[in-house]
């Protein structure tokens, strides 16, 4: 008899193998064992016994079976061929009417509480069935004769009872455990972003201290290379030309490497959050107002799409205007021209959330966990810390940054921020 429940049968996704089973030959050997105890043997016998075998054996084999209508066709076959077999052996006298429990143990474990009951009741029907059968005018039962056949039932229905109720302890601890290895899993998970936000923690703190020191390094140097471009372009004369034009070039890089280091110390130096209770909207206008001004232009529309949920919350306005705009670049900069971006806000359980939604080129799977990692970019003329910002500020409000993208589709940024109407502590330096 299959003890998994039809609906829950795991080789139903698995074709069915008919390889030899040790639970195959336990059964071949009880079968076995009562043809060999059989006083009577006769042909009948023998074939209801061998068709039984058969069937036990290739039961779990026939997915068909394994459904609900399987399961109840199942034993019903089970129920005839043991009726049938306590039919050719004596009837009511059978030394085999515990075979009924071949179906009802199978109606314990398949069918559940109402299943296992209709079984009992049509198994002990059956069986009692062959009084029908019986001459009343030469035959009768004297008290011990049905005192017999009760206790025969009673002891079929306390199978059915324990069958059934182990069967469904057994359920019941299969569900336990299932849920605990799901909490396990989900445990593990957490454990494992968790790992994750450390190493990228460590990185940021080791490339920050290497960022610092060689920025301040190379701020001597390059100061020294202006001044004297500057000196040199006052100095030259107007021929040849291409003195003037080359000292223009040095003072041009090497504003722009100051650039690039200021941004390099942004990254290093701790943040420091100035707490406001501030509109969001007001935070958000001004920073699409700011990609609208972008220079050159860039050729995409905002929709705004704020929740009139959202109420004033303790925030760093500037930091966060700093991360939304941000964020717009990189959406802008990523969908087609004419583009539509989104900007879109809610409330849910004591956070707000700011998406950002572009219909652009997305971003491939394989980037999506290193997109917060300082100097990881996939743009010719980026330098990757753009988003490591963004993602330690976020950070430092106390919430959470994510992204969902699909390449040629596009890409989805969840800001969570707590909505504290109090401004937490200041953190230690």
């Amino acid at each position: 008899m299959s003890s998994v429940p039809p609906h829950d049968n795991p080789s139903l996704d698995a074709p069915p193998s008919w390889r030899i089973r040790l639970q195959d030959v336990a059964w071949l050997a009880l079968f076995g064992g009562l043809a060999a105890a059989s006083s009577a043997r006769n042909d009948a016998e023998m074939e209801l016994l061998s068709a039984l075998a058969a069937f036990q054996i290739a039961e779990p084999r026939w997915r068909s079976l394994h459904t609900p209508r399987g399961a109840w066709l199942s034993v019903f076959i089970k129920l005839l061929l043991s009726y049938l077999l306590i039919g050719v052996t004596g009837s009511i006298n059978s030394s085999y009417y515990l075979i009924l429990l071949v179906p009802i143990v199978s109606a314990a474990t398949l069918l559940g509480a109402w299943g296992t009951v209709l079984i009992y009741a049509l198994a002990v029907g059956s069986y009692l069935s062959f009084l029908l059968f019986l001459d009343w005018d030469r035959y009768f039962l004297p008290n011990s004769q049905i005192q017999e056949l009760a206790l025969r039932a009673l002891l079929l229905a306390m199978v059915a009872f324990l069958t059934h109720t182990l069967v469904k302890a057994s359920r019941q601890q299969a569900l336990r455990y299932q849920a605990t290895a799901e909490e396990l899993a989900a445990a593990n998970r957490s454990l494992q972003a968790a790992e994750a936000a450390v190493r990228r923690t460590e990185r940021l703190a080791a490339l920050g201290q290497l960022t610092a020191g060689l920025a301040h390094e190379l701020r001597n140097p390059l100061g020294t290379m202006k001044a004297s471009a500057e000196l040199l372009l006052r100095g030259a004369p107007a021929e040849p030309p291409v003195v003037r034009e080359l000292s223009g070039y040095i003072a041009e890089e090497v504003d722009r490497l100051n650039s690039l280091i200021t941004r390099f110390l942004d990254f290093s130096r701790p943040l420091h959050l100035h707490y406001e209770l501030r509109s969001l909207d007001e935070v958000l206008d001004r920073a699409v107002a700011e990609i609208e001004r972008y220079q050159p232009p860039l050729n995409v529309t905002i929709y705004k799409n704020y929740s009139t949920d959202v109420r004033p919350f303790q925030l760093d306005a500037v930091m966060l205007e700093r991360v939304v705009s941000n964020l717009l670049l990189n959406a802008a900069q990523a969908s087609p021209p004419e583009g539509v971006i989104t900007l879109k806000t809610r409330a849910s359980a004591g956070t707000v959330e700011i998406a950002i939604i572009d219909r652009g080129s997305g971003i491939a799977p394989e980037h999506v966990e290193n997109i917060f990692n300082p100097f990881f970019t996939t743009k010719p003329s980026g330098i990757g810390l753009g988003l490591a910002i963004v993602s330690r500020i976020i950070d430092e409000h106390g919430g959470k940054i994510a992204v969902e993208s699909t390449p040629g589709e596009g890409s989805v940024f969840r800001v969570l921020l707590p909505a504290r109407t109090e401004a937490p502590p200041p953190t230690p330096s």
